[in-house]
């Protein structure tokens, strides 16, 4: 049973020792992230984008070292599997478990289709809940844009700032039907299709904890609850 969702970015600067200098600068980012992920039941289904389709079962351990700290993360608070190279999803995943619910357990999918691929995906996984009795929490990691600054790791798009702020102004909303046309182009675009997949016509209550984009990168964080 599908419980609740929370959407938060795939942003390796909400960790203090990640961000360095600019941990302050973005607490404000940090705090909601948190607050999102804590509206989830204790067994996560996490959702993520990477260059091609991985599951990672709640046994996973890995560390951040490729992002600058040698920061342990875990699934669960059972993992006993060796410490891999996990995707950047699941290490956002097992960083944020550890500081909201350290009984969570996280399964991490990883998607790279794009367009209907990544909506039936989401339907398949809205049947898949349907069946299970437990209540189960969906957390969404993806960014928006990536190109909304001249400093940007894209670059600068001008008009990529119109459609970042449909885009946060879809997930405000909890549309999936809107959210579904808006996300193309960005960074979570797959993960965001999943999620429109998921949810489907079905109504959400949707509340906006953040959006910004301190980087020239969208972020946004969130709540849907059924």
């Amino acid at each position: 049973m599908l419980a609740a969702i929370a959407l938060i970015p795939s942003a390796p600067i909400v960790v203090p020792e990640l961000a360095g200098a600019a941990a302050d600068e973005v607490a404000d980012l940090r705090a909601a992230v948190l607050t999102a992920a804590a509206v989830l039941p204790p067994r996560w289904i996490t959702i993520g984008v990477g260059p091609t389709d991985a599951v990672i079962p709640p046994s996973a351990a890995g560390t951040f070292a490729g992002y600058g700290a040698e920061i342990p993360v875990r699934l669960s608070a059972q993992a006993d599997g060796p410490v891999t190279a996990l995707p950047l999803p699941a290490l956002i995943a097992g960083w944020v478990r550890a500081r909201v619910n350290t009984d969570a357990v996280a399964e991490v999918r990883v998607y790279a289709d794009i367009g209907a691929a990544a909506a039936d995906r989401g339907a398949a996984l809205r049947a898949e809940l349907d069946e299970t009795p437990d209540p189960v929490g969906v957390l969404v990691i993806a960014d928006g844009a990536n190109t909304l600054t001249e400093s940007a790791p894209g670059g600068f798009d001008p008009d990529s700032v119109s459609v970042q702020a449909a885009l946060d102004d879809a997930l405000a909303a909890g549309d999936a039907d809107a959210l579904s046309r808006c996300a193309e182009g960005a960074v979570g675009q797959a993960a965001y299709q999943v999620l429109a997949g998921l949810v489907g016509a079905r109504p959400v209550r949707a509340t906006e904890l953040y959006r910004g984009a301190p980087f020239g990168v969208g972020y946004f964080a969130g709540t849907w609850l059924r």
